[in-house]
């Protein structure tokens, strides 16, 4: 049986970024391998990764505060605070912070394990290391959309 896992506001796991943060909330190991989970704020005009699919994992995203763009198959929509998004696998999306303000969403990934992407994206951005996203995205079911 695995502990409970209770975080308060702004706890977490925290990763500070050029483009913003994350608190890794919820792994793995927590959930029994059920999903992954982060609180993440990314500053205006951030433009997220770029299109891609999962082959394996449903990416969801619930927005907190602001107005989170996410591209889901081929339309871009603007989610404010309230909405909520679930890309089943092998469905092309990305999102983006277009506006002027910050935006702060969970990110909820199942099954779990996508916080060892993430440690290792963060780690990969504040080295200055872009040349390592390739392997992780291969290493971590992140295929890049054609075109």
């Amino acid at each position: 049986m695995t502990d409970p896992t209770i975080y308060r506001p702004g706890e977490g796991e925290l990763h500070e970024l050029p483009i913003g943060k994350f608190w890794i909330k919820a792994t793995a190991e927590a959930t029994e391998g059920r999903f992954y989970m982060s609180e993440a704020q990314l500053e205006p005009g951030v433009a997220g990764p770029p299109p891609h699919t999962h082959q394996n994992m449903v990416d969801m995203f619930y927005v907190l505060e602001g107005t989170l763009s996410v591209l889901a198959g081929e339309d871009w929509q603007d989610l404010p605070a309230g909405s909520f998004a679930a890309v089943p696998p092998g469905n092309v999306h990305t999102f983006a912070n277009r506006s002027d303000e910050p935006v702060r969403f969970l990110n909820l990934g199942v099954p779990g394990g996508f916080e060892t992407y993430m440690r290792e994206f963060a780690e990969a951005m504040n080295a200055g290391q872009l040349e390592r996203l390739p392997e992780l995205f291969e290493r971590f079911d992140i295929q890049v959309a054609p075109g």
